[in-house]
């Protein structure tokens, strides 16, 4: 069986907020929440979780269970530039990582990455203690790690692991006679508490209900059938029994390239007109990059670094891959006006590029499959702009009638 190592840094937002000052991790402290966004809590110190704090709480409940606490503010940029550092690192030694706070990916925030053991092992002595110590090396900080034959178990036994001695999972055992089936889980987790499935952000609202219920462990959970779970709590339910019983969809590894990015930095108390002039400057330089290779730009980061401590990004999805500078400035300037505060630095950095187009291409032009994309996407953004009766086609319905109206029709166009 092929196993997945999990590579895993507890509260990594909140350790590069806290910036090197280690004492904070000592008081109960939070990070606070994102400006413009919901107010909701992020990673808390171990101090501050003793307090009952947890991450996700509302800013009200949380300062309610512990008046102490102490909010810093989130730098996001900080955060995900150490974090691509570390996977570069762990790239480096061979592994084809799949990463959290990567687009797609199930974790949203940076701390996480998973890689297969079996593709380096014979790079690094050909055995698994090598494959640890090599990543332990690479790492070069103190990392848990967990090995299991799931992302998800692989995760869990990352979060038992102790800073310096990895946990390695091994494949579920048959379970004892009389004893309810357990699927994939292995004996080492079964007496989990049903919490761990708070490593999975998707999942952590199923906790609550479940300890309501009556099941407090994983073992327990892993017993129940897929209806019963589906019936109950929906698409998260089947999921759960999926995890459990080891079924994934396979690992993920980003790809490696170059980033495409612009910074500028700003005059002091930059706002309105020097900001959007700004944004255009930053968009052309992304759009002239070499690496773009006349690719259209699909996703992008907008990130600023504010006059007061803290950082601030947010990811803009195009809702078509377009190379356009106008419709990319009027795209992202909607964003601009969520800046919590005066901004000293403006960065754009692209997460996701379209496929190559030629340019100048006709748009009745070409093959038969490529004209017939065309048209129905021209189609598309025309029904969306002016409404469904915006693209029509004309149909003869008695071409031979003396009244004009009866010779012919409106029909919604289609693109045959």
């Amino acid at each position: 069986m092929s196993f997945l190592v999990c590579v895993h840094l507890p509260r990594f937002p909140l350790t590069v907020a806290v910036d090197g000052r280690e004492d904070l991790l000592g008081a109960p402290v939070a990070l606070a929440p994102v400006p413009g966004g919901v107010q909701r809590i992020g990673e808390v110190s171990p101090a501050a979780q003793a307090a009952g704090v947890r991450p996700g709480l509302s800013l009200g409940e949380a300062l309610a269970r512990c008046p102490a606490l102490r909010l810093l503010p989130p730098d996001p940029v900080a955060a995900e530039r150490r974090w691509q550092a570390l996977v570069e690192r762990l790239e480096a030694i061979g592994a084809a990582v799949e990463a959290s706070g990567e687009p797609g990916a199930v974790e949203p925030d940076p701390g996480t990455a998973w890689f297969q053991a079996a593709t380096i092992r014979r790079l690094h002595g050909g055995t698994l203690d090598g494959v640890l110590a090599a990543t332990r090396a690479a790492i070069g900080l103190p990392v848990r790690i967990g090995v299991g034959p799931t992302r998800f178990l692989a995760r869990v036994a990352a979060g038992r692991a102790r800073s310096r001695r990895a946990m390695v999972l091994p494949a579920a055992a048959p379970p004892r006679l009389g004893a309810a089936p357990v699927g994939g889980l292995p004996v080492a987790l079964r007496d989990e508490p049903v919490a761990t499935l708070a490593v999975r952000p998707d999942l952590a609202p199923l906790v609550e209900p479940l300890e309501r219920l009556g099941i407090g462990t994983l073992g327990a959970l892993a017993g129940l059938s897929r209806g019963a779970l589906g019936e109950r709590f929906g698409r998260p339910g089947i999921v759960v029994h999926e995890l459990l019983h080891g079924v994934e969809p396979p690992l993920r590894p980003r790809e490696r390239r170059e980033p495409i990015d612009a910074e500028l930095r700003l005059p002091e108390a930059a706002s309105g007109e020097q900001l959007r002039h700004a944004l255009g400057v930053l968009v052309d330089r992304v759009l002239a990059h070499p690496r773009r290779r006349h690719r259209p730009l699909r996703a992008v980061l907008l990130q600023a670094a504010l006059v007061e401590r803290g950082t601030w990004q947010e990811r803009v999805v195009l809702r078509e891959a377009m190379a356009d500078p106008q419709r990319i400035r009027l795209a992202l300037g909607l964003r601009l006006g969520r800046l919590p505060s005066p901004a000293e630095r403006l960065a754009l950095r692209v997460e996701a590029l379209g496929a190559p187009l030629p340019a100048d291409v006709p748009l009745l032009g070409g093959e038969d499959p490529v004209r017939r994309a065309r048209l129905q996407e021209a189609v598309r953004q025309v029904r969306e702009a002016a409404g469904h009766e915006g693209a029509l086609r004309v149909v003869e319905v008695d071409p031979g009638s003396r009244i004009a109206e009866r010779r012919m029709a409106l029909a919604p166009f289609e693109v045959g």
